[in-house]
């Protein structure tokens, strides 16, 4: 057995972890995250910086799952982040059928490796506008959902979850009204929402204290629906509040603070869900401590 997750005496089993590393092999995730502590995780499953993947052999695949199943970290608790290089909102063209292509081989990739939830950024319409940015993401992600269904005649066992943006100039889902509309766009019950503190925080949704952090979950749930809701990337911002600007920070150490981040940990819609960081590791912090400064804001 390969279980070393600590805190959890103190910390009534929420689920809390980081994006980890895959080097070597997609199942050295695992271990990589026990080492940090992790009860939850995320993970590119191929080289977030290229068009191309490495096929998953059933040997890699099988000891993904086993050691999975061996370190008690529940599945609910993992996700597959969408590569940095498609664009799920271009306009046609190369691109665009390159990044619907890339999207259709991550539902299957988490299928394979039984990981339940795909966080994907929403991207860009590049000065084509928000109406058809909204369109190209939609008919993106039904596309993945409808070519799954059709080659495999079953149900698509993977949640893609729309990750809110930052606020920068031509990206979609910027707020929580756009993100309803692709919602309710989507022709499939296969997907949910992915929440980003920096990006709310950049984009115009204060958290910096309690009555702030209650004002945005309530705004959250009127408009998206706290049902919705699959995962949290709990992120700082180096950013100040409305700036646009997508740049994390260590938790507690940036312009969201301890204050608010303390507040939006202890709420109650959020306490049920996994919390995944994506916080720098520099000279300031790596990642336990970041971990630690999560545990101290915990009540």
């Amino acid at each position: 057995m390969i279980r070393e997750i600590k805190h959890q005496d103190k910390k009534n089993d929420r689920k809390i972890g980081f994006h980890v590393s895959i080097a070597g092999s997609i199942s050295n995730a695992i271990p990589n995250a026990l080492k940090i502590g992790c009860s939850a995780f995320q993970i590119f499953s191929r080289n977030p910086r290229g068009w191309n993947a490495k096929i998953l052999d059933i040997e890699e695949v099988n000891g993904f799952k086993k050691k999975i199943f061996e370190s008690g970290i529940d599945k609910s608790a993992i996700a597959t982040h969408m590569p940095y290089l498609p664009n799920l909102s271009a306009p046609a063209g190369e691109s665009y059928e390159k990044s619907k292509k890339t999207l259709l081989e991550e539902v299957v990739r988490c299928s394979q490796l039984e990981i339940p939830n795909l966080v994907i950024h929403l991207g860009s319409h590049l000065g084509k506008g928000k109406e058809n940015g909204k369109i190209q993401l939609i008919n993106s992600c039904n596309y993945a959902i409808d070519s799954y269904k059709s080659a495999r005649n079953r149900k698509v066992p993977v949640t893609i979850l729309l990750e809110n943006s930052s606020g920068q100039k031509n990206s979609i889902g910027n707020n929580f009204e756009e993100i309803r509309m692709i919602l309710d766009g989507l022709d499939s019950k296969n997907f949910g929402v992915c929440l980003d503190t920096c990006h709310a925080f950049t984009s115009g949704y204060d958290l910096r204290d309690e009555k702030n952090v209650e004002s945005t979950l309530y705004q959250f749930d009127k408009i998206i629906g706290f049902k919705e809701l699959k995962i949290i990337h709990l992120n700082d911002s180096k950013g100040e509040f409305n700036s646009n600007k997508d740049r994390h920070e260590h938790i507690g150490l940036g312009y969201i603070g301890k204050e608010g981040i303390s507040y939006f940990l202890n709420h109650k819609e959020i306490v049920k869900l996994p919390i995944i960081m994506e916080t720098p590791i520099d000279k300031i912090r790596g990642e336990k401590e970041n971990l630690n400064a999560v545990y101290e804001l915990i009540r």
